[in-house]
């Protein structure tokens, strides 16, 4: 909406034409993220505290953790709803990439809303029933996959693009909607599975983010993506502005989520957050790459899928419980131990990842 604005007082005044430029854009989306988020924050925790929106714990988990029961839970609401008004004030609201990532992070907050709401009512851990969360998760992604293959323009933009390869892209065809699908449910639940200690999601999320940010910008640069042989997706640019927007909701939040947290993201901000990262990757054809860099999210729904397989199939678990956070806190780390070797983990996996832009 500003973007028009300032496109308007260009014409009389000439130091707005400096909002045409992505790159400015971006950073005054993660400047502008971070401000609201840091301004709203404290009015949100005050008003999920005051009607008792808290966090409910499990018997089953970490001791160290019952302490937590009762802290200010749905958070993940103030960060959807700061992306949201801060791409709409920056982003070129024409572009259709724009809306396809803003409906699908939405609508997935959605999901993860009443599966908070409903652990809150319940006073239980449970929530939605998985079928049931699992089907709506289904019904978004599926459409959102539909949609990106139906408007493809060029054979790239439905081609597996092979890391750390020159010319090595798999034509998809009608499997890119499989793709994406599963690329797009994964990655959602698999952050929400990291969202188990103070901090440790957001931050990983955050950085995850700021990389695909920076591919979307080079993707859609003609010559930058010529120059790193890298797919060009026209218009795939301005997710740069949501990805700003993404950095600075996601370290306003962080202000509050930190170790000990004065507040939680919950399934809304965690499913939703997820499902943006993997929109973003697949748009810019670098799903691949976002498995590298999201490794930490890729361990701990591992984690969990081989701790249940196991217990199934032979009736004794690998770990000490998963998601695999927790396997750590019973050996003995402290909290901030796990969350701080996550986070450095997770820098090591980004740089990884942007590495592959160069090596090929």
């Amino acid at each position: 909406m500003l973007l028009w604005l300032t496109d308007f007082l260009a014409e009389y005044v000439s130091g707005f034409s400096v909002f045409q430029y992505l790159t400015f854009r971006t950073m005054v989306s993660v400047v502008t993220a971070l401000v609201m988020s840091l301004v709203i924050g404290p009015i949100v925790i005050e008003r999920l505290s005051y009607h008792q929106i808290g966090q409910t714990i499990r018997e089953d988990g970490p001791a160290s953790h019952l302490s937590k029961a009762g802290t200010p839970t749905m958070g993940g609401a103030l960060i959807l709803i700061v992306i949201l008004l801060t791409t709409l004030m920056w982003g070129d609201l024409t572009n259709r990439y724009v809306w396809t990532v803003l409906l699908v992070t939405m609508a997935f907050g959605a999901v993860g809303w009443v599966d908070d709401y409903l652990k809150l009512t319940r006073q239980n851990s449970k929530g939605l029933v998985a079928s049931w969360k699992y089907f709506w998760q289904s019904v978004i992604g599926i459409a959102a996959a539909v949609f990106l293959y139906m408007s493809a323009e060029l054979p790239v933009e439905t081609e597996l693009i092979v890391p750390f390869f020159k010319n090595v892209a798999i034509p998809l065809g009608g499997g890119y909607v499989v793709v994406a699908y599963f690329v797009i449910v994964g990655t959602s639940n698999a952050v929400n599975l990291t969202d188990g200690l103070d901090g440790l999601a957001i931050l990983p999320t955050v950085m995850v983010g700021a990389a695909l940010g920076l591919i979307a910008y080079l993707a859609g640069h003609a010559e930058f993506a010529d120059y790193l042989q890298i797919p060009y997706i026209a218009d795939a640019g301005e997710l740069a502005v949501f990805c700003g927007a993404l950095i600075g909701a996601g370290l306003g939040f962080l202000w509050f989520n930190t170790y000990p947290a004065q507040v939680f993201m919950g399934d809304v901000g965690a499913l939703a957050l997820g499902a943006a990262l993997a929109v973003v990757a697949i748009i810019v054809r670098h799903e691949i790459v976002l498995f590298i860099m999201g490794g930490l999210f890729v361990l701990e729904a591992v984690s969990v899928i081989l701790q249940v397989a196991s217990y199934k199939l032979t009736g004794r678990r690998i770990f000490r419980m998963a998601p695999i956070h927790h396997h750590f806190e019973l050996k003995g780390w402290p909290e901030p131990r796990v969350i701080v070797r996550f986070w450095i983990i997770t820098l090591v996996l980004v740089l990884i990842g942007l590495s592959t832009l160069k090596l090929r």
